[in-house]
């Protein structure tokens, strides 16, 4: 049998095999990997079935939250469980659309969302808390043109709608704007 690859014991992340022999050497230890042909009767395992939590009874909901993030530049549906620590699926307009200056479009946005919603009624979710947010801080504070479509898409997708909150961070006092005293000049 040849070996695969032979490793010193400092680079034992690289270690890619399953069987591994250890030799000792001079105080030296190597680790000599094997390529190891596939058991005849063994078949490829299938796929399990993911799901966030046990499938749920019919008609009962199973929540979620869509944090949607319109800028002027991009759309961003970013789906998570309720506490928000767990990311289910992120999509964003960038991802469906080519050309850089469609990003933000509704289209891109509309795309975005039912491809959420696919991804979230297969693990499960069948009902959805919103929280929009628009870029704000010391920049705008209206939502992008992708937001509203980016909603009615989720909607006409078959998701039920919890809660809509508007999450736009507004400084009740700010650092100063960037442009310079006299604004920006266009």
């Amino acid at each position: 049998m040849q070996p695969y690859a032979i490793l010193s014991a400092h680079c034992d992340k690289r270690c890619i095999s399953e069987y591994h022999f250890t030799l000792t050497e001079n105080m030296v230890e190597y680790f000599i990997l094997f390529r190891m042909a596939p058991r005849k009767g063994r078949k490829e395992d299938q796929p399990a079935v993911v799901s966030v939590a046990p499938q749920a009874p019919e008609g009962v909901k199973r929540f979620g939250v869509a944090h949607i993030f319109a800028s002027f530049n991009d759309t961003f549906v970013h789906i998570t469980d309720l506490s928000g620590r767990e990311t289910i699926c992120r999509v964003t307009g960038g991802m469906k659309v080519k050309a850089d200056r469609d990003e933000a479009s509704p289209y891109a946005a509309m795309l975005a969302a039912q491809d959420a919603a696919e991804r979230c009624k297969a693990l499960g979710i069948t009902a959805l808390h919103i929280k929009l947010r628009a870029t704000g801080g010391t920049k705008t504070k209206t939502p992008g043109p992708g937001a509203q479509s980016a909603l009615r898409a989720l909607a006409r997708s078959g998701m039920k709608i919890g809660r809509i909150e508007d999450v736009t961070p507004i400084p009740s006092d700010s650092t100063r704007r960037k442009g310079g005293r006299r604004g920006r000049r266009l």
